[in-house]
């Protein structure tokens, strides 16, 4: 028998909870289709969650100090598009493009950040407005039109394999080593989780609160391009539409793991788990042929009931 104590020690452990979660998808999938447990879907799934998965590390370092970043999908969209536009037009090497896009990418969180901590505006009316803008953008330097022709060597980032590991993955696995490191190993990782705790104490005990929630936004920037990147190499072009809604995948993978949407309460590997229950879900439901617009009713149910639960467990 399990006991009592067991029970409400297990559903106070989101991370958990979503381990179990993944774990009863992938076995009813497994059971609904033969395709599901195959190492081409399996590859698939990865690859998939690995452009989501790392938007939502950005969207982890947000969320902790009690703020959102709606702005991820597009920033996305607009460095992969300068990416392509510099070795299409220009005739950048694909590394100086790389570098170029992952530093507009960081330019643009940091002015969310900017305005967010400085002028005190709210983040959801700060990001919502870069949401748009960087669409736009986006739009205006391709003419509304995918770029292709990418060097060849480009596109091995978002399609090559290393060792019979896709390079997408390779690329999410090494942003998650980084982001742990930071949040659990470095001061910073400290001070962020005491702004989404107590944002005043942590102000009065001398910490410059200004400078890291702008650095947390400039994260989200940095990861949103290297997203981009795998969604232009994988592409093979530069897709000013790409990522629409993805902010929305991102913030579900991080709610789902466990990090409480009023901040201060999370941990990483449960973003991690939060997107790979997010891949399976999506790509199960592909596989037995269910309507992608019921899907998306079903990811707005799940980020709502994950941000319930969050909340009870923190009245608990």
């Amino acid at each position: 028998m399990i006991s009592n104590k067991f029970r409400r020690d297990l559903f106070k452990n989101p991370e958990i909870l979503t381990l179990l979660g993944f774990l009863v998808l992938c076995f009813i999938f497994s059971i609904i289709s033969s395709e599901f447990l195959t190492a081409t879907n399996i590859t698939n799934i990865l690859r998939q969650v690995s452009i989501n998965g790392i938007l939502a590390v950005g969207m982890t370092f947000v969320i902790l100090t009690s703020g959102i970043d709606l702005s991820v999908g597009s920033v996305m969209a607009f460095t992969g598009t300068i990416m392509a536009g510099l070795m299409i037009n220009n005739g950048l090497p694909p590394i100086l493009a790389i570098i170029a896009g992952i530093l507009l990418g960081a330019l643009l969180g940091y002015i969310n950040g900017s305005f967010v901590a400085y002028a005190k505006i709210p983040a959801i009316i700060v990001t919502l407005a870069m949401m748009e803008t960087a669409r736009g953008l986006a739009l205006l330097y391709t003419g509304g039109y995918p770029l292709s022709g990418v060097p060849d060597s480009f596109t091995f980032i978002g399609r090559g394999y290393v060792l019979g590991i896709p390079m997408p993955v390779i690329i999410m696995i090494a942003v998650y080593l980084i982001a742990y490191l930071m949040l659990n190993h470095l001061p910073l990782g400290r001070y962020i989780y005491a702004i989404g705790g107590n944002e005043e104490a942590v102000r009065l005990s001398g910490i410059k609160v200004k400078r890291i929630k702008s650095l947390v936004y400039l994260i989200s920037g940095v990861t949103a391009s290297i997203s981009g990147l795998i969604m232009t190499s994988r592409l093979a072009s530069g897709q000013p539409t790409a990522g629409v809604t993805y902010e929305l995948d991102a913030i579900a993978a991080v709610v789902l793991g466990g990090t409480a949407i009023s901040g201060g309460r999370g941990h990483i590997f449960g973003t991690f788990l939060g997107a790979l229950l997010l891949g399976v879900l999506s790509n199960g439901l592909n596989l037995i042929g269910v309507s992608p617009y019921l899907q998306r009713v079903l990811k707005g149910v799940i980020i709502v009931g994950a941000i319930y639960y969050s909340s009870k467990m923190k009245d608990k």
